[in-house]
């Protein structure tokens, strides 16, 4: 591995080091806010609807979306963005106007918080737009924003998705500095996190770069072999190319002895019960519980997973958002959720690992995408899945090769997760350092170049 694989470590703790050394003010009071506690004395209480000027969403018909004419239509998926997936076709409506500067809202699930920049568009519903009056400068409520908002989703109690109403933000209560001071603090936060961004780009990089030749080693492996001199016959799919002579291609069902849909009404989600998998903790070839920390109400969890109970061995790959990621089933103590179709194996044909290596190489993935339909977010139906082909060697040959790409992919797996500590780290202290900043916490009036 190249020396640009070794994670320089001491950037992140450099700029640790850096916050400790920045001082508190002189002087706290208690803000009487649960969300911030202490302020500098000089910072006064405030209320968000004397400050800002909120607009809403617009419910605009889907019927008149397209995805390359029209003016941007920003959807809740976009706010982090600088460019939309659909736009509109029809009128414009002025109420729903948006243009760059402005900060924006995600109304469901984590309400996420974005700064637009791409230019003029259309504001679609369950999305607001928040524009600072004269006594509030504009990039510090950007940074200001997010923190009430965690502290709203930390108590807001969903079954389903949590929401956000326009008054949950004109309500929310905080202190606010002067204006000079607003100022001083947006320029040290824009200066700060254009850094952190920058180590954090660097190290997606090199991760997406780590990904690739990962991709590649699984790729090369199930459509070429171990064995160089065996002879090679044309698969007849594009994607495939040449393949060994002895290896055969067969559609998905021949392989496969029962799919399972887990498509229809939403499950009911709650703070405890059997972990629900939602097609978002599908990545890498793994089930990652810390990116859908979900459950499902016990006593909807055996109506809904009657239609099939996961076995360990069994593979289940997303239908949509995201779409053909594939994992194996190694905990049977869960509940699947929509978006996600599970397969048992036919054993006497394929190994469930071959079909987990097969879909996470390039060939498999192409496979997968051209059987994805839909006008505004690709999706692969059941019917689809079944008709797309795999290519299976003899069983012998699957467990050799699953052996050596299974040695490689785990001492690959060292770097990506240190490289995925460090990006998580760096997004730690950028939290940190703005909350640090918006709060009073720490003084940086002195820290930016004048």
């Amino acid at each position: 591995m190249s020396d640009e694989a070794v994670i320089p470590i001491e950037e992140i703790e450099e700029r640790l080091a850096s916050r400790r050394r920045l001082q508190p003010y002189d002087d706290y009071r208690d803000s009487g806010i649960d969300w911030i506690g202490s302020v500098p004395r000089e910072w006064r209480p405030a209320r968000m609807i004397d400050h800002i000027q909120l607009v809403n969403g617009y419910p605009f018909d889907s019927k008149l979306f397209s995805r390359d004419s029209g003016i941007p239509l920003v959807r809740i998926r976009d706010i982090r963005s600088d460019a939309t997936e659909a736009f509109w076709t029809g009128d414009i409506v002025a109420e729903a106007a948006i243009d760059d500067g402005d900060v924006l809202v995600g109304m469901d699930g984590d309400f996420n918080v974005g700064w637009w920049r791409g230019g003029p568009a259309q504001l679609n519903q369950r999305v607001c737009c928040l524009r600072a009056r004269s006594s509030l400068a504009q990039r510090y409520l950007y940074y200001l924003i997010p923190a009430p908002l965690r502290a709203i989703n930390d108590v807001t109690y969903s079954t389903t998705v949590k929401h956000l109403s326009s008054f949950d933000v004109l309500k929310i209560r905080f202190a606010i500095p002067p204006i000079d001071e607003q100022r001083a603090i947006a320029a040290f936060l824009d200066r700060e996190t254009a850094r952190i961004d920058e180590l954090i780009a660097k190290k997606q990089r090199l991760l997406e770069l780590l990904a690739e030749k990962r991709t590649a080693l699984i790729s090369h492996a199930v459509t070429k072999g171990l064995n160089h001199d065996v002879p090679m016959k044309d698969s007849g799919v594009e994607w495939l190319g040449q393949v060994p002579e002895h290896w055969e291609v067969h559609h998905l069902r021949r392989v496969v002895d029962r799919f399972v849909d887990y498509r229809g009404r939403t499950p009911t989600k709650t703070d405890t019960g059997v972990p629900l998998i939602t097609a978002g903790a599908v990545r890498d070839g793994t089930i990652d519980h810390s990116r859908a920390p979900e459950y499902m109400a016990e006593e909807d969890y055996h109506a809904w997973m009657c239609r099939g109970w996961p076995e360990l061995g069994d593979v289940i790959i997303t239908t949509e958002a995201p779409l053909a990621e594939v994992a194996l089933i190694e905990d049977v103590d869960i509940a699947l959720a929509q978006r996600v179709i599970l397969f048992k194996v036919n054993p006497s044909r394929v190994r469930p690992e071959w079909l987990r290596y097969y879909y996470l190489s390039e060939s498999g993935r192409s496979e997968l995408l051209s059987r994805a339909s839909g006008s505004t977010a690709s999706g692969i139906r059941a019917d689809r899945l079944r008709m797309s082909l795999v290519l299976i060697p003899p069983l012998e040959e699957q467990q050799a090769i699953l052996e050596q790409v299974d040695s490689r992919v785990r001492s690959a797996a060292a770097p990506l997760v240190a490289i995925r500590s460090a990006i998580d780290r760096l997004h730690e202290y950028r939290s940190a350092l703005i909350s640090a900043a918006v709060t009073g916490k720490i003084d940086v009036r002195n820290e930016v170049e004048t």
